[in-house]
């Protein structure tokens, strides 16, 4: 028993106390590393949201990386006005939940067809996708304007729907069928056991375990599609339907000028959206980007 009051004795020493509650340097590096990185990437945001609440004479004869002198909202009634911001906002949001249903309702079928059913060719088909993701966008600039002139899907949603999901796609099946590799043989055959079909299955099993996997990739995919120029600049000429990337443009002037604040201000309504979706489904995202990155 002494012996034992000894050892505990030995373990509460002040030295150690005392080194316990030391921080390593190590850890103060990293601490300050992060800091750093978070500054580094928050600071443009906070630039630009300073920027736009400034008048354009404060902007263009005071310091522009300083606090503004002078504050204004009227920066943003303008984005409104001259850039005919409200339509584009509408048009980026058709696009992008257009092309997210067909992207995740194609990416999870194509997915569990090719890892869940299993048939002949399931490796090829794989494969083919996985192609894919090494394709450039720009290949297919000049041959889908020629097919969507002959079918007259120019200067519509759909010309530039269509090719955003179709490109988007690989990467999508890539990590719904590493999430599905994780599910485990088990499940499937009970449920078929119980006299559950294929769609059955994928309606009541795999999609309800793959809510952050979709999550995620709606997201990942949502920045691309928000902030495309090249397949809108192609493919659409029509004012009506322009996207935010197109719509930017708006606000550069005669011989170049420029409209700073204004623009500034677009910016921030245009990239404030993505943000708050992020901060939200945080969680949901990299638990979605762990399941289908781990494996595969």
């Amino acid at each position: 028993m002494s012996a034992i009051l000894k050892s505990d004795k030995q373990v509460i020493r002040p030295g150690e106390a005392k080194r316990k509650t030391k921080k390593h340097p190590s850890r103060v590096l990293n601490k300050a590393l992060v800091v750093l990185i978070v500054a580094i990437q928050v600071y443009p945001f906070v630039w630009l949201l300073l920027t736009s609440l400034r008048t354009r004479n404060d902007f263009a004869s005071g310091n522009p990386f300083g606090l503004p002198t002078e504050w204004t909202l009227d920066n943003y009634l303008r984005a409104f006005e001259v850039g005919n911001l409200g339509q584009n906002i509408v048009n980026s949001l058709i696009v992008t939940l257009g092309s997210n249903l067909i992207i995740v309702v194609m990416g999870m079928m194509a997915a569990y067809a090719i890892h869940v059913l299993g048939f002949r060719f399931a490796a090829a088909a794989r494969g083919l996708f996985l192609l894919g993701i090494i394709v450039p966008v720009q290949i297919a600039l000049v041959p889908l304007f020629i097919d969507y002139s002959q079918v007259g899907l120019l200067d519509t949603h759909m010309s530039m729907i269509i090719p955003l999901a179709g490109f988007s796609l690989p990467m999508s099946v890539y990590l719904f069928g590493s999430f599905f590799s994780y599910i485990p043989r088990e499940t499937y055959e009970a449920a078929s056991m119980d006299g559950a079909g294929p769609y059955r299955i994928f309606f009541r099993i795999t999609a309800p375990l793959s809510v952050n996997t979709i999550v995620t990739i709606v997201f990942v995919n949502s920045i691309f599609i928000w902030n495309d120029f090249i397949f809108a600049n192609t493919f659409v000429l029509n004012e009506g339907l322009k996207t935010i990337p197109l719509g930017l443009q708006s606000y550069i002037g005669a011989m170049g000028n420029t409209d700073w604040t204004a623009t500034f201000a677009a910016v921030c309504v245009t990239v404030t959206p993505l943000l708050l979706v992020f901060l939200v489904l945080n969680k949901a995202i990299i638990y979605g980007i762990e399941g289908g990155a781990n494996k595969g």
